[in-house]
């Protein structure tokens, strides 16, 4: 049912193959916002086009998740968005990274070494104020935690944040079900990191680190599944980042 969407029940155990991670993202995609159609991907021509351009072949990976959502930019273009064919680049440290995503105002990039493009579904790096560091062992599971993040970051009112105090840092295991994605680093250094995600029906969160500075961020598919987050994790509204929601109903679809 749209609005009831679990990703953690979606993904179950984990995915093993980027087979999975495409199969997943259409779940998401459809049950968050709109199933995928032959148009939100772009065409071969061009990323031949691209390839061409910068003198290489895109991973199969990487190929296949522009052919598949490439072009879904009202669903997955909002903070960190994937680069469009025409601006992939080459940044050249590490002897050279193909960077297929960026942060919104450039401060940082995703991509797979130039020694690893011919893998079929090759380890991704990202630049962070430490330096490049490994950020996932595969490019279909950064597409995974590309499309987690959109949403969270995504326009409408139903989305919070508040900086959890020292007693409740380890309180999310408590109320929801961890997504089976493995802890990766924050872009912005070892201080906000690792990384993890929780889901319900209806809920996505992402705890940025797990020190007593650490950040929950929330996206609800309604009201009532947002507010159940603020009274089921220590805290009063007021500790929140904004003001408690009172007449949005759902998000704009």
């Amino acid at each position: 049912m749209v609005g009831e969407f679990d990703a953690a029940a979606a993904m179950h155990d984990g995915i093993s193959d980027r087979s999975e991670a495409w199969d997943f993202i259409r779940a998401f995609a459809t049950g968050w916002y709109a199933p995928l159609t032959d148009g939100d991907g772009f065409g071969e021509e061009e990323l031949q086009h691209a390839e061409g351009r910068l003198g290489l072949s895109l991973p199969t990976a990487l190929r296949e998740a522009y052919l598949l959502f490439g072009r879904r930019s009202a669903s997955f273009e909002h903070q960190d968005p994937m680069l469009p064919p025409s601006e992939l680049f080459v940044h050249e440290d590490l002897g050279g990274v193909l960077c297929f995503r960026s942060e919104n105002q450039g401060c940082a990039f995703w991509g797979v070494r130039l020694c690893d493009l011919r893998e079929t579904d090759p380890p991704v790096v990202v630049q962070s104020r430490d330096g490049w560091r490994p950020f996932m062992d595969r490019v279909s599971l950064a597409c995974v935690e590309l499309v987690l993040a959109e949403a969270l970051f995504s326009q409408g009112q139903l989305y919070n944040a508040c900086e959890l105090p020292p007693d409740a840092a380890d309180t999310l295991p408590q109320f929801y079900e961890r997504v089976a994605l493995p802890d990766y680093p924050m872009w912005t250094g070892d201080d906000e990191s690792p990384v993890r995600w929780y889901s319900a029906p209806g809920l996505l969160l992402r705890q940025d680190g797990l020190t007593a500075y650490s950040w929950l961020h929330v996206r609800g598919r309604s009201l009532a599944h947002l507010t159940a987050v603020c009274s089921s994790v220590p805290g009063r509204w007021a500790q929140w980042q904004g003001t408690e929601p009172a007449v949005v109903d759902a998000l704009p679809f």
